[in-house]
C-alpha cells in the first residue's frame, strides 16, 4: 500500500481523486470488452452502444447482452425475462432458514429507521394560498447487481425506503447465472423487501430497459442502486429520460485512527472495504507511524485469510493507502476534503470528533461500530454518496422517492399586493404577455 506523510503529500497521492470517466479498467474487464464487442472500447463507448441497442431492439438486445456479457446459456425465451412467482417461492426452500430470518431482522431495522425518517420528511401543506403537495413517485426500478457476490442486503436498503415512502410499484432487474437462474437469496430478499417483479437483465442493458421500456420490462420513473462503472455511466447517460438516485462509483472507506485504536480491527475494516472490487478505495489516516506500521502488518496477515484476497489485494495496491498526520485536526481536514462514502472513527472520543465532520455518507463511531454493520443491519440505507459527492449529497432515503408540487391560490388581496410588482418584473424581462396576463386581473378583466 502507498504511504503518505503529511497533509500535502496525502492530497497529491493517496487522496487524489480521478474522474469516473478516466477510471482505468482492469485487464480482465478490457479482455471481456474485446470478447463481447470484438474491439478495444472504453467504458463510455460500451455503455452508449448497449443503451442505443436496447432503445432500438428492446428485449432482443437485453437477451443478447445477458448472453454475451454474463455468459447466460440456454434459451432465455423459455424462462422469460420476468422471474415467475413460482421461482420466488421455490427460492425460500433453497435458502437456509437462519439466513431468511436474518434478512427479516435486517428488514425490520431498515424499515423502522425509514419510517422514523418519513416522520421528518417534507410534508404537504397549504397556508395562506401557498403550499406544496408531496407525493411519492409511481414506479421505481432497482438494479440488483452481482452473481459472484449477490448483495441481497442492497435490495433491502433500496426497496424498503421506496415502499415506506409509498411508491406504488417497485421492480428489480438482476444479472443471472449462466443457466439463466437468479441467486435464490436475492429473490428471497426482494420478496421480503416488497419488490413486485424481478427481471433477468444485467448491467447497462438493465438500465436501458428501465429507462426506455421493452416488450417485457416496464419503463420506470426512477432508477436506484449503486453498481459497477458501466451501470454508473449508464445512469449518467439516461438521467433526464428518467430520475436516478445518484452517481455511485466504487465503494470507499476512510478510517481515522489514533493511538487508542486496535490495529487488528482497523485492518479488518480496511479489508472489508477492499474486498468489494478492485476499484474500491480503503484508506487509513493515522496519527502515528507506529499505528500505521502495526496496521500494515495486520493487513498482510489478515489478507491471507480472505476468500476474495486477490480482489482485496488489487484494491489496496491500486487505490488503497495509509496517511500519517501529526494530529486529529489534520485527519478531519483531509476527511472533509475527501468526503468519503464511509468514515470510520477509531479514536478515543468518536462523538466529539464526529461533531466536527461535515462531509461523509455515513459515520461510524468507535472501534465497535464496524462499517460492515451499516452494510447489513444497522438501519440507515447503505446506498451512500461516493466519489466526493458527500459534499452535497445524502444517503438514499425516503426523500429520494418523494416529489413536491407547488400549489398557488391567490385571493383578491394577494393579487393587489403582488400584481404591480410582478408585472413590472415581467416587462423588465421583455415578457409582455406575462405582464398583460397579470394586468388584466388587476383591472378585473376576464
Amino acid at each position: 500500500m502507498r504511504i503518505a506523510r503529511g497533509v500535502d503529500e496525502a492530497r497529491n497521492t493517496v487522496l487524489r481523486r480521478a474522474a469516473l470517466e478516466s477510471t482505468e479498467l482492469p485487464p480482465a474487464v478490457r479482455e471481456d470488452i474485446r470478447r463481447v464487442f470484438g474491439a478495444e472500447m472504453g467504458a463510455e463507448e460500451v455503455v452508449e452502444r448497449i443503451l442505443r441497442e436496447v432503445w432500438e431492439e428492446g428485449d432482443a438486445a437485453v437477451v443478447r447482452y445477458n448472453r454475451r456479457i454474463d455468459g447466460v446459456e440456454g434459451d432465455l425465451a423459455k424462462l422469460t425475462l420476468q422471474v415467475s412467482r413460482r421461482e420466488i417461492e421455490a427460492a425460500y426452500e433453497q435458502v437456509d432458514a437462519g439466513l431468511v430470518e436474518a434478512l427479516r431482522l435486517a428488514a425490520e431495522r431498515v424499515r423502522g429507521y425509514h419510517e422514523e425518517q418519513l416522520r421528518h420528511a417534507m410534508r404537504s401543506f397549504l397556508d395562506g394560498g401557498l403550499g406544496q403537495a408531496v407525493r411519492p413517485v409511481q414506479r421505481v426500478g432497482i438494479y440488483a447487481p452481482g452473481t459472484s457476490v449477490v448483495y441481497p442486503s442492497t435490495l433491502l436498503m433500496t426497496a424498503i425506503p421506496a415502499r415506506v415512502a409509498g411508491v406504488a410499484e417497485v421492480f428489480a432487474a438482476t444479472p443471472t447465472f449462466r443457466d439463466g437462474t437468479v441467486a435464490p437469496v436475492k429473490l428471497v430478499a426482494a420478496d421480503i423487501a416488497g419488490v413486485d417483479r424481478v427481471y433477468r437483465a444485467g448491467g447497462a442493458q438493465a438500465i436501458g430497459a428501465f429507462t426506455y421500456g421493452t416488450e417485457s420490462i416496464p419503463k420506470v420513473d426512477k432508477i436506484c442502486w449503486p453498481g459497477n462503472i458501466f451501470v454508473t455511466l449508464a445512469k449518467k447517460k439516461v438521467f433526464g429520460y428518467v430520475g436516478i438516485d445518484g452517481m455511485f462509483g466504487p465503494s470507499e472507506t476512510l478510517i481515522i485512527a489514533d493511538d487508542s485504536a486496535d490495529p487488528a480491527l482497523v485492518a479488518a475494516d480496511l479489508l472489508a472495504a477492499a474486498e468489494h472490487d478492485a476499484l474500491a478505495t480503503a484508506v487509513l489516516v493515522a496519527t502515528s507511524e507506529a499505528l500505521a506500521g502495526a496496521v500494515s502488518a495486520e493487513l498482510q496477515a489478515q489478507l491471507k485469510l480472505l476468500e476474495r484476497r486477490a480482489v482485496a489485494a488489487a484494491s489496496l495496491e491500486a487505490r488503497g493507502g495509509i496517511v500519517v498526520v501529526d494530529e486529529l485536526d489534520e485527519a478531519v481536514e483531509l476527511a472533509d476534503e475527501f468526503a468519503p462514502e464511509h468514515l470510520c472513527l477509531h479514536v478515543a472520543d468518536p462523538e466529539r470528533l464526529a461533531g466536527r465532520v461535515r462531509n461523509a455518507g455515513c459515520v461510524f463511531l468507535g472501534g465497535g461500530s464496524a462499517e460492515s454493520f451499516g452494510d447489513y443491519a444497522a438501519g440507515p440505507s447503505h446506498v451512500l454518496p461516493t466519489g466526493g459527492s458527500a459534499r452535497f449529497a445524502s444517503p438514499l432515503g425516503v426523500g429520494d422517492f418523494l416529489k413536491a408540487t407547488g400549489v398557488v391560490r391567490l385571493d383578491a388581496a394577494s393579487l393587489l399586493k403582488l400584481g404591480k410588482a410582478a408585472a413590472a418584473i415581467a416587462r423588465a424581462e421583455g415578457l409582455t404577455g406575462h405582464a398583460r396576463a397579470i394586468e388584466r386581473r388587476l383591472k378585473g378583466e376576464t
